[in-house]
């Protein structure tokens, strides 16, 4: 029997608004302090009232926009209720019949193998990703277990969330964890969350089922629980695609909505409880909130705010700069890179303009220029740069290499005035001091050397020292020019222009005798 993979993912994302949701307590929650931000408010007790935190609406409605949804005009706030220790309200406010937005979509490259990479303009490699809704709500306290006893830390409680629910258009675990990675990319391009998963700022639930190929009924779904990272996500989805699998072709296929929860050990998944279903809420209009009403034109402002967005810059990126897919899925992968991508690429058409000896208008002197150049950026700072910030540990923003000097870096390799043995130790020294990269290679004597007298005496003295070599190199013995060219490059410690060195050997050999 061929099954089909069916799969919905349900994202909780975590606002960064400077205050909580309902409440004027600090929206910090990874603090080393338990249950310091906290108030009488987001602990629910009674007498209290709560007020909507309006940046935080703002902040949702940039995200419904940013995944094309449909803003109701009209929403409202309702009371979930469930009892758990982390939810000391015993009900959480959140969205039902009345939410934000719905009705939206999100495209993403399914056939690519890192999911990202590769051309989006080619249409069968995208696929569209239905979005059932985006409703917003409180996040709840965090369970600490240690040992036999559980403690609850209500520093997130009440902080601002919005819930992101596909629809079932999945149908593999790749997908799944490529579309979380898109909605982790727009909200960091939108700059309202961090989304980073392992600190639980993008929390992420899925959905699977099977079904025979061909039929369109759904069959009872598996939620997975405890996923808190992509590479988990992907993981966990496979395993229930295989332990599904077996159910089926055994004919005892679930038949009930089940709860369970990845265990990154064990890496399986593992039953939890039967799921809830809507009506075990109990939801009903949150008394103590009034309804929210936007106008069309109040949406439409908030439009114009939105910042490019990753789908769009990537394919800026790829069409404006000829990248590839892949480099391009590297250096749009966060806002701070791709301007810093962006500062060093306008610093290097602006030094094309000041050189002498160039012709045209400047489009056409880019033109001409561009592709060299844009490899040499893209191969430097991926390669290089990044892995020896990573190392260091150092974020972009605190590096001491700014746009200018890692664009100056460039040019001097561009117009091999230095090699590249050169290039990576003046690179390390910008990132160590910020220092100029001209200074530092001044100061360590690492020109490159293309001609004049100090060349032209350390070949001849090369050619002096090995007389038999020269010969047999005279009589014909053409790969000995690379034994030479190497004894150049140990004397000159690296300095030389290889290919001019060569060019100067081979004319010295042959006026030599």
């Amino acid at each position: 029997m061929k099954l089909v993979t069916i799969i919905g993912l349900e994202f909780h994302v975590q606002l960064k608004t400077k205050t909580k949701m309902f409440c004027a307590c600090a929206n910090e929650s990874d603090l080393n302090d338990a249950n310091k931000n906290i108030c009488p408010i987001c602990l629910g007790h009674p007498g209290t009232l709560p007020a909507v935190n309006k940046e935080a609406i703002k902040m949702a409605i940039k995200a419904a926009l940013a995944i094309n949804c449909k803003i109701n005009l009209f929403t409202k706030f309702d009371r979930k209720n469930y009892f758990y220790p982390d939810l000391p309200k015993g009900y959480q406010v959140s969205q039902y019949e009345e939410p934000l937005a719905e009705h939206g979509f999100l495209i993403i490259n399914n056939k690519a193998a890192d999911g990202l990479a590769g051309r989006f303009d080619i249409e069968e490699q995208l696929k569209r990703i239905g979005i059932t809704r985006l409703h917003m709500e409180e996040d709840t306290g965090k369970s600490i277990h240690i040992g036999d006893t559980t403690l609850i830390d209500f520093n997130r409680g009440g902080a601002p969330l919005i819930e992101i629910v596909t629809e079932p258009d999945l149908s593999s675990p790749q997908e799944a964890k490529t579309f979380a990675q898109e909605i982790q990319l727009i909200m960091r391009g939108l700059g309202i969350s961090d989304a980073d998963m392992e600190k639980g700022q993008l929390r992420c639930d899925a959905n699977i089922s099977l079904r025979p190929l061909g039929e369109t009924k759904l069959y009872s779904k598996t939620e997975i629980k405890n996923i808190n990272s992509f590479h988990s996500l992907e993981k966990a989805l496979s395993f229930e695609v295989e332990r599904q699998t077996l159910l089926w072709e055994k004919g005892t296929p679930p038949n009930t909505l089940e709860t369970r929860g990845w265990d990154d050990a064990k890496q399986e998944t593992i039953s939890q409880r039967v799921k809830e279903d809507s009506q075990d809420y109990r939801y009903f209009p949150e008394p103590d909130l009034p309804p929210l009403t936007f106008t069309d034109a109040q949406i439409d402002a908030i439009s114009k705010e939105l910042p490019e967005l990753p789908q769009t810059k990537r394919r800026r990126f790829m069409e404006m700069y000829g990248l590839s897919g892949e480099d391009t899925k590297i250096v749009t992968g966060s806002t701070k890179l791709a301007n810093y991508t962006e500062q060093v690429i306008s610093e290097l058409r602006e030094w094309l303009n000041t050189m002498e000896n160039a012709q045209g208008t400047e489009e056409e002197i880019w033109d001409k220029n561009k592709t060299k150049l844009i490899k040499l950026v893209s191969g430097w700072l991926i390669n290089k740069f990044l892995p020896l910030i990573a190392d260091k540990k150092i974020p972009l923003e605190d590096c001491k290499v700014n746009a200018e000097n890692f664009a100056e870096f460039i040019t001097m390799i561009y117009g091999n005035k230095i090699n590249s043995t050169a290039a990576q130790t003046i690179l390390a020294a910008m990132i160590d001091t910020g220092a100029d990269p001209s200074n530092i290679m001044e100061e360590k004597n690492l020109k490159q050397m293309d001609s004049g007298a100090d060349l032209d005496q350390v070949i001849e003295k090369i050619i002096r020292a090995n007389p038999e070599q020269a010969e047999q190199f005279r009589a014909g013995k053409e790969p000995l020019i690379k034994f030479f060219l190497g004894l150049v490059m140990r004397e000159t410690k690296g300095a030389a222009n290889p290919q001019t060195t060569e060019e100067l050997l081979r004319k010295k050999l042959t006026e030599t005798k």
